[in-house]
């Protein structure tokens, strides 16, 4: 900027100002021009061809590249699933250009990093920001972090921002609320919702971030708070409604969510306020009917849904069907109704019918669906344990040790977390060997023990009382 100020004054002084906004006029318009080009590509859901013209251009005129056309570059990487080859291509052209101090551009890699999944890689990238204070910046690695199932460090990352005093905004708190929510950890969500209220009063009044806290209620399993929070909401959103919906059927509450349903409908609409379900509501009602065993009601939920508030199906309302029958016991009208999905089904569905097979001992029928799912995905080994299940529930041990010699990948191990104040504690079923974190064993055997002793002398109470 300085040296172009430099050159401004220079030519100005020989004369020649008029050649100098002649270029200048020429330079704006081309670039403009480009930009509006990748811009278009962008928002007519063409990425490839965004990259494809920024690659050309570059290669062409690497001057007419400006900050702008290196953030449509990497907002058309990020839409591309799979590789990160272009979006590190451009990450290395950002570098050479000298735009990697540029604050936007750094936090679109670290979302470029986040949507290809290498968080690490955007982790690094955050580091590499000199400039911290910008809130767009920290919701972007927390919300890398949290979009990646690494919600512990998310909210390690969050507690860090709140210690250097960054102002907070309700984007960021919901993120941080979401984390909360997949870990259960209730305390350190309130602690973090009181944070924005806080830091920023009136956050306390905004119904995104009241809806976010309920959604962390609900999937954590605290029905009663969130059914407390959904009273003392006054004015209540199809988010709202939604939450609670789900809360009551995730928590086996089936009569109680599809009566809200219904009140949602009724209620509201006689106080002037209309309050419409949407397609991510009826995945709740649906659910809830599949939980609750109600087939026949889940059917007539489901056409209401098409009939009554053209709405179209998706994938999770077509599982959510499936999922009804197969509850049920109704394996062939679950089968039927895959077969007839105007949508071809996912990996997902034919393995919801593959556990009930493994449940009714059908062993016809999973073979058969396993051949389906193996066609969309043949390494998962969750559906050779199934399969095998099967076999063993019918005695067909032959076939079950061929189907358990077919693995050839472990079982994702499984974690918990247990939550004790501000300290979030992450715990796996198995490890890897080249895993950095040094187990415990000693302190791990020492607490059984404790715990052994604890339960043994409790039964001998129990006895003699």
């Amino acid at each position: 900027m300085y040296t172009m100020r430099f050159i401004l004054r220079h030519l100005n002084s020989i004369g020649v100002i008029n050649k100098f906004d002649s270029f200048l006029l020429r330079y704006h318009t081309k670039s403009l021009k480009s930009n509006h080009t990748l811009k278009h590509y962008l928002e007519s859901g063409e990425p490839i061809k965004a990259l494809l013209n920024f690659r050309h251009r570059f290669r062409k005129s690497p001057s007419f590249i400006d900050s702008f056309s290196v953030l449509f570059a990497i907002k058309a990487s990020s839409a591309q699933k799979g590789s990160s080859f272009d979006g590190r291509q451009i990450h290395t052209i950002v570098r050479k250009l000298g735009f990697n101090t540029v604050i936007h551009i750094q936090t679109s890699l670290v979302s470029f990093y986040s949507a290809a999944g290498d968080v690490d890689d955007a982790r690094q990238m955050f580091d590499e920001t000199l400039e911290k204070q910008s809130i767009v910046l920290w919701t972007a690695m927390i919300s890398a972090y949290n979009e990646n199932h690494r919600s512990v460090e998310a909210i390690e990352l969050f507690q860090r921002m709140e210690a250097k005093k960054i102002e907070l905004d309700e984007v960021i708190v919901t993120v941080a609320l979401s984390a909360c929510a997949d870990l259960g950890a209730v305390q350190m969500g309130e602690w973090i919702y009181s944070c924005g209220v806080e830091r920023k009063r009136r956050m306390g009044m905004d119904l995104t971030l009241r809806n976010s806290l309920l959604n962390m209620y609900v999937k954590s399993g605290e029905v009663e708070k969130a059914r407390k929070l959904f009273d003392e909401t006054m004015r209540k959103d199809v988010t709202t409604y939604t939450s609670m919906i789900f809360g009551y059927a995730l928590n086996g509450q089936a009569q109680e969510s599809l009566e809200l349903f219904k009140k949602m409908k009724t209620i509201d609409q006689s106080q002037d306020i209309v309050i419409t379900p949407n397609d991510v509501t009826f995945i709740g009602v649906l659910m809830a009917c599949s939980h609750g065993g109600l087939v026949e009601e889940g059917k007539r939920h489901f056409r209401s849904m098409i009939e009554d508030y053209n709405l179209k199906p998706r994938e999770a309302h077509f599982g959510c069907i499936v999922d009804l029958f197969c509850r049920s016991g109704h394996l062939k009208d679950a089968h039927e109704f895959i077969n007839q999905m105007p949508i071809k089904p996912n990996a997902v569905i034919w393995r919801t019918l593959l556990s009930a097979c493994c449940l009714h001992g059908n062993v016809e029928l999973g073979e058969e669906v396993q051949r389906r799912i193996f066609e969309l995905e043949h390494d998962h080994v969750g559906d050779y344990v199934a399969l095998s299940n099967i076999y063993a529930s019918k005695g067909m041990w032959d076939e079950k040790w061929k189907m358990r010699d077919r693995v050839r990948k472990r079982r994702v191990p499984g974690k918990s977390w247990i939550e004790l104040g501000s300290i979030i504690t992450e715990f796996v079923s198995g490890h890897d060997d080249n895993d950095k974190k040094q187990l415990m064993m000693g302190e791990i055997s020492e607490v059984l023990r404790c715990l052994v002793a604890c339960m043994t002398s409790l039964d001998c109470v129990v006895e003699n009382f």
